[in-house]
């Protein structure tokens, strides 16, 4: 199994908080014999439906010496979990789990802006000290 991110619990109290089950960590992805492991899978009911909504959440801390380095490194994983989901059509959401520091810095930079828009990256802000949600970015 991979390493925890240093916000993995932040973000999996936060969806509890928001009302979200968690259905598992470290969720397994499995395509043409490759293991991939998004680090939380989780389902909200909905009255008005049966099932409820499930998403998968990579949670990234942006810790490293390069905020490039790291939007490079969490934008490729995003796009390959999507891209696995999609082939497999799965009911699962993916989101990219970053702290409200990261997003205020990210959303002065251009460079941000256009990937996450370009790629279409749903984003899930969040708190990390009061382990709460801020927003979700569709």
């Amino acid at each position: 199994m991979p390493a925890k991110d240093i916000y993995h619990n932040a973000v999996k109290q936060a969806l509890v908080k928001d009302g979200w089950s968690i259905l598992a960590e470290d969720y397994m992805l499995e395509y043409g014999g490759d293991k991939l492991y998004p680090d939380i899978a989780a389902e909200k009911s909905i009255a008005a439906e049966s099932q409820g909504r499930k998403i998968l959440v990579e949670v990234k801390s942006f810790l490293g010496r390069s905020f490039i380095k790291d939007l490079e490194w969490a934008v490729g994983q995003y796009i390959i979990y999507r891209n696995i989901l999609q082939a497999q059509q799965s009911e699962y959401e993916l989101y990219l789990a970053i702290a409200n520091r990261v997003y205020n810095i990210g959303i002065q930079k251009k460079l941000f802006q256009l990937i996450v828009e370009t790629n279409q990256v749903k984003l899930l802000i969040f708190e990390p000290e009061k382990e709460v949600i801020d927003r979700w970015i569709n």
